[in-house]
């Protein structure tokens, strides 16, 4: 269950995250469009992203996560180019690290492979 909650500074970085390597989407408050970023860590309060996309300390920001969606947040560090980004609402990992749901009729193009299994009524049995 999510709940709100403010960004404040109460230190999370005490609370235990998962290293992993996944791609996200982000959007940036004032800026258009998406930009990708590599999410590098997550945990229920924040994650860290690496990209090119420009930010800055403080600005909010939305990341779309693998089976949770777009959750809101704001960045809360820079280095080079790395940076934090406190949730505002609490995620649970798990359902981010879960394998992608099976292709099916209503999976995304971008899921679906570009190579189509063949029919087995045409293959000639030897």
């Amino acid at each position: 269950m999510k709940r709100n909650r403010l960004v404040t500074d109460i230190d999370h970085r005490q609370v235990g995250r998962d290293s992993l390597f996944l791609m996200a989407d982000l959007r940036v408050e004032g800026q258009a469009g998406d930009h990708r970023v590599k999410v590098r860590n997550l945990s229920p309060h924040g994650m860290m992203a690496e990209g090119t996309v420009r930010v800055a300390s403080g600005v909010g920001v939305e990341v779309n996560l693998r089976s949770v969606g777009w959750v809101p947040g704001r960045v809360a560090w820079i280095q080079d180019n790395r940076f934090g980004i406190a949730f505002l609402e609490e995620i649970d990992p798990r359902e981010v690290r879960a394998p992608a749901p099976s292709v099916g009729e209503h999976t995304p193009r971008y899921l679906k492979s570009a190579i189509q299994p063949p029919d087995p009524r045409t293959l000639r049995k030897l």
